[in-house]
């Protein structure tokens, strides 16, 4: 089966140039000049990834990824300007998967792309582990869903990942490039702030509490802070 990409891009020579190669690489694509059209096609329901430009004539880049964050869980990769970090800081925190900078090279957008659908991807054979319980978080996996004291935790795809890898190492410090290997499914490269900032979303979404659930062990990586309950199954 064919990945569905919706490339919401209002460049026409780069969108035309993006969508021709992802199309040679097996992708789906649908295409969208603006915001507001990029918006109708999601809400359709016939799209896997969406790859998106900040910079868009009608609207914000940022402002499309607020509605689809509060209509559904697609995965999203934005397009920012190179060296813009705090476009990229911003659409971390309103939910975006990863991000490439322009003008990007279409091999490694594809590289981004496939990385985050093997993340999203979901073998319901493979996912047989029930329920899992730390302490005040209750993690389904069947569902891909966490809840903090009963109530469901809104994640990205991403950061569930990031989650998950951090609580099946709980107690035990995960290493940078470790986690963002098995994650984010590619290598930590130098300044990249990627993974820095899903954890820093992840801590926000977590609670206040202090020292924060996720804790940062320096030179190395980051620990999930065993709080006295052992994992458990549910009762």
């Amino acid at each position: 089966m064919q990945n569905r990409v919706l490339l919401v891009e209002d460049d026409e020579e780069l969108r035309t140039l993006l969508a021709r190669y992802l199309t040679g690489q097996g992708f789906e694509v649908r295409e969208a000049a603006n915001g507001g059209d990029g918006l109708t096609l999601a809400a359709e329901g016939l799209t896997d990834i969406v790859v998106l430009d900040i910079m868009l004539p009608d609207m914000s880049g940022l402002d499309v990824l607020r509605e689809l964050r509060a209509r559904n869980h697609l995965p999203v990769v934005l397009l920012t300007a190179r060296g813009d970090e705090t476009d990229r800081i911003v659409g971390f925190e309103v939910g975006a998967d990863d991000y490439i900078p322009k003008p990007c090279n279409p091999r490694e957008l594809v590289a981004r792309l496939q990385a985050v659908l093997r993340r999203v991807a979901w073998d319901h054979q493979a996912e047989v582990d029930a329920d899992r319980v730390f302490g005040d978080l209750r993690v389904e996996p069947e569902q891909r869903r966490v809840c903090l004291r009963g109530e469901p935790v809104e994640l990205t795809a991403t950061e569930y990942e990031v989650l998950q890898v951090l609580l099946a190492h709980a107690g035990s410090v995960v290493r940078k490039t470790d986690l963002m290997q098995w994650a984010l499914g590619r290598r930590l490269a130098a300044y990249d702030r990627t993974l820095d900032m899903h954890i820093s979303n992840l801590r926000r979404k977590l609670g206040p509490e202090e020292p924060s659930r996720i804790e940062t062990v320096r030179g190395l990586g980051y620990s999930y802070r065993v709080t006295g309950t052992a994992p458990s199954e549910p009762q």
